[in-house]
Parts: structure tokens; sequence; C-alpha cells
């Protein structure tokens, strides 16, 4: 397993540098950049000044809605646009430079200033909110992992108690009732159920009951919300988080719990069950002891990746219903204004968790069911 683990270590790097290349190509082709939105931004307002009768030429002789060479250029530097492609592709993963060059070369080089780039965990600084990728990163983790941790632990939980009784009762009104309710909460969109909550419950006038909080997960900023117990906040937190979190695991039911219950029928009919049943068990320990032991396998090997995701999931259309400022907000965001270091700096922390993610999937593999090793499956 040592071998294994150490393989795929090393095939990690190759993955996160192909995936970031293949972005960062295509990011060069995108028409739109900053520089091309502030061009698009100065002519909206030379369109105006001409309406209103403005000049077409400022003091510099430049056109109104172009921009002078000179600014041009200071844009650049600022957006690192002043540099050849090749550089700034180097920059991106790992580049060299000097914090102090008076100081000797070695000292310089175990300098953790003097490099800069994705291995070293440097993402760099946004283009327009005057902060860093892992800093705008933990400011919209908070939201993203309520709901993430939330959703991942209620989904966990209400599946696997539930497709367990859907499997004792099979065929049974109960097992019929709850397949047409998850199936239909399956096939319902989160957006519009977050859409048709908004309209009847939401803060709007044409609600029938204003139960839904105008934005956030917390009423902070509101009089007197800083001399609340910690009870109420609580209890506040849970109000702002009900309906988002329900419209985000409304989907999620269905899969784990059919495959639940098809695990345990799966396991109910092997010959190990009938011979416990032969000696005589009681039901609940051939349940609980041996069926279930075996059947919650592929549940229990999707965890660690479904833990690590829990923390930077994301829901770009719930959370502009719901105002939430997440992760999924963020990266639509940076995607739509060209906020290039947002954009491949998420997207390289996400991969790389992915990656961990099923590293660990395929440990699970390996300690919950022995039968399982790397070395036959590689013989």
């Amino acid at each position: 397993m040592l071998s294994y683990i150490i393989r795929r270590l090393l095939l990690m790097f190759p993955t996160l540098i192909g995936i970031v290349t293949i972005t960062f190509i295509a990011v060069q082709f995108v028409p739109g950049g900053p520089i091309d939105q502030i061009k698009s931004l100065l002519r909206g307002h030379s369109g105006v000044l001409s309406e209103a009768g403005g000049r077409a030429l400022d003091r510099t002789g430049v056109k109104a809605g172009e921009l002078d060479p000179k600014h041009m250029e200071q844009l650049k530097k600022v957006y690192h646009l002043d540099r050849p492609l090749w550089e700034r592709y180097l920059r991106t993963f790992l580049w060299y430079s000097p914090s102090d060059p008076k100081l000797p070369l070695m000292e310089n080089l175990f300098n953790h200033d003097s490099w800069e780039g994705f291995l070293v965990f440097k993402f760099g600084d946004s283009f327009y909110r005057n902060k860093s990728v892992l800093e705008l990163i933990k400011e919209k983790l908070p939201v993203s992992a309520s709901l993430g941790i939330t959703s991942f632990f209620m989904t966990y939980i209400i599946c696997i108690l539930l497709g367990i009784a859907k499997a004792v009762k099979n065929g049974s009104r109960f097992d019929t009732a709850t397949s047409f309710i998850v199936l239909v909460g399956y096939s319902v969109p989160g957006f519009v159920l977050a859409i048709f909550l908004i309209v009847l419950f939401g803060p709007g006038d044409g609600a029938v009951a204003h139960l839904i909080p105008l934005a956030g997960l917390t009423s902070a900023g509101t009089p007197g919300y800083e001399i609340w117990s910690l009870w109420e906040k609580f209890v506040d937190y849970l109000h702002h988080l009900a309906a988002p979190l329900l419209c985000y695991v409304i989907g999620g039911f269905a899969t784990l719990t059919m495959l639940t219950k098809n695990a345990i029928l799966e396991e109910m009919r092997k010959q190990y069950v009938l011979t416990a049943r032969a000696k005589g068990l009681p039901e609940k320990t051939v349940l609980y002891k041996h069926i279930l032991k075996n059947s919650l396998i592929p549940l229990v090997t999707g965890f660690p990746i479904g833990f690590l995701a829990m923390f930077f999931s994301g829901s770009l259309l719930l959370e502009q219903i719901f105002t939430l400022d997440g992760l999924g907000l963020l990266s639509y965001q940076a995607v739509i204004q060209r906020d290039y270091p947002i954009v491949l700096g998420s997207l390289f922390i996400f991969s790389l968790m992915a990656l961990v993610g099923q590293l660990l999937t395929d440990i699970s593999y390996v300690l919950i069911d022995r039968r399982i090793t790397f070395e036959e499956s590689q013989g």
C-alpha cells in the first residue's frame, strides 16, 4: 500500500499542472480581460458624455473612451500583463525572485518570501478586491462550510436510516410512499424550490407568511444582535439556514437512499445471512451485526471525499437567491470579471482537495474490506 500511496502522490503533481495549464491557456484566448473591461467601461461613459454634449477629446488629445498609452502600460503592470506569456505561466506554478539581493544565495533560496506560485501555496491577489485569494476563500468559507457540513451529515444520517427501513419493509406501503417522495425531491431542481419558497415565505410583500429571513446566515448587523444570548444566536442561525439547506439537500436523498436499500437487499440474499438465521440468531442481530456491516461498505468508502468536499461546497443559484456570499458566488463573479488569480487559485485548491479525497477513498476500501489489495490488482 505504501508504494501505491507514493505513486498516487507523485501523480498528483502532473495532474494538477495539466488542469491549471489547460485553464491558463483557455483564459488567454477568452476575450474580455480586465483591460478590455476597463475599455468597455470607458466607452460606455463616453457614450453618455456624447449624448449630453460632452467633448470627444480630453486635454491630452486622446479620444473619449480610449486609454492613454501611459495608463495602458500602468494597467498592464498592475495586472501583470506586461510580462511575456511564458513568464506568466511559470509564475503561476513556481518562480524565484530574491527577497533581498544583499543576502547570500543559499539564504534567499530557503526563504519562503523569495518564492511565489501555486506549488508554494501562494495564489496572488485579486485584481479587483485588493485581497489575496486565500483571504477571500477564508472569508467565504464559513457560508459554504455551514451548508456543506450540515447537508453532508444530514444526508448521510437520513439516507442510511431510511434505506435500512425501506430494505426491511421492502414492497410495503411505506417503501412505495418513501420511494415516491425521494424521487419527487430528486426531480425538483433546488433553485426552483428556492424560488417557490421565496415567493411564498420570503420577505416580500406578496408572501403568504414571512418565514425566510432577508439575507445571510445570521442577523448580524441588526440592532441588539450583540446582546443576544448564545442560544438566541444559535436559533437565529438555524432560522437562516433552514430554507437554503432544504433546497441544497432535496435532490441528494434519492441516490444514497436507494443505494443503501439495494446494498442491504443484496446482502440479505447471500448464504451467510441464511446460515445466521438458521442458527437462530435474532433478526436485529443478523441485520445490524452482519448485513449492515457489509452493505455499508460502498457508503463508508465515499465518506473521505465527501468530508473534504463539504467544506468547499457552493451553489451559485442558491447563494444568489438567498443572498449568501459563499464560494459559489465568488467563483462565478471571478469568471465574469476575468479575475484570473481567483479563477486559477480556487481551481488549484479544489482540484487538490478532490485528488486527496480520491486517494483517501481508495485507501478506505482496503481498510474496510481486507479482501481488496493493491498488490493483487496490480499483478
